[in-house]
Formats: structure tokens, sequence, C-alpha cells
């Protein structure tokens, strides 16, 4: 009987310590990702290289002239600061901030992790909004 809970014992310690994908953040830390369009905005592209983060995105803005309403996407790139907090949280700083919102840093806290993707709750600056996301690799 203690030999088998010594090789039970030994036998978890050994799986417990196995690197396992799905529950590895660190794949996100570097290379292309993507967030899907959303409301009001199209699909947006992140690169992540070293401690920069470069998001390309179009943004839906509606035109309106003396009788008509349109609307037109804008490209935009923004280029922010991210440091890891650790493999499941990290913070964004807007590297040229246009207002005064884009000051305050973006917390992301990193809560489910799969194959492909990582679910995320991002909180700007030190209010109590919330945004809940998901980043894809890319496939570019």
């Amino acid at each position: 009987m203690r030999v088998f809970l010594s090789i039970f014992i030994v036998s978890i310690f050994t799986l417990s310590c196995t690197k396992q994908s799905k529950g590895n953040a660190e794949r996100f830390k570097h290379g292309i990702f993507e967030i899907p369009a959303g409301e009001g905005y199209g699909k947006t592209t992140i690169k992540r290289i070293d401690s920069l983060q470069i998001e390309e995105y179009t943004k839906k803005v509606n035109i309106s002239s003396d009788s008509t309403v349109s609307e037109r996407e804008e490209k935009h790139i923004d280029t922010l600061y991210i440091k890891w907090k650790n493999s499941f949280a990290y913070t964004l700083r807007m590297k040229n901030p246009k207002t005064d919102l884009d000051k305050d840093p973006i917390f992301v806290q990193i809560n489910k992790v799969t194959d492909t993707s990582y679910h995320f709750t991002a909180k700007i600056g030190y209010s109590k909004f919330r945004q809940k996301g998901t980043v894809f690799i890319s496939k570019q």
C-alpha cells in the first residue's frame, strides 16, 4: 500500500509539472493577433514586438451633410507600451496619447486560454468600466 501511495504521489507531481499549451499564456507575448470586428469598429490586428503593441483597426464614422447621413470607415494605428506583470496580466499605455483618456493605463487580465485564443477583461485607468473580449492568434 505504501509503495502504491508513493508511486501515486510521484505520478501526480510529475504530471502537474508538465507544461500544458492550453494554460500557457506565454505564447501571446509576441506575434500577430486579431480581435474580431464589433459594434462600431472593424477587425483589430495586433502586433507585439518586445515592449510595444501596435494596433491597426478601422472605426466606423457617421458623416452628415445637409440632407444625408453616410457612414465611412477610417483606418487607425495606435502604438502602446506593453508591460507584463505575469503570464496572465499586463498593462498598456499609449505611446502618444491624444486625449486625457488615452493617458490612463489599460489593465488587462487574461481569464481563459485556449489553443488559438485567450479571453480577457480590460479596465481603463482606475474606473469601474470593464471591457471583455477575445484575442485570437492571427492566421497571417
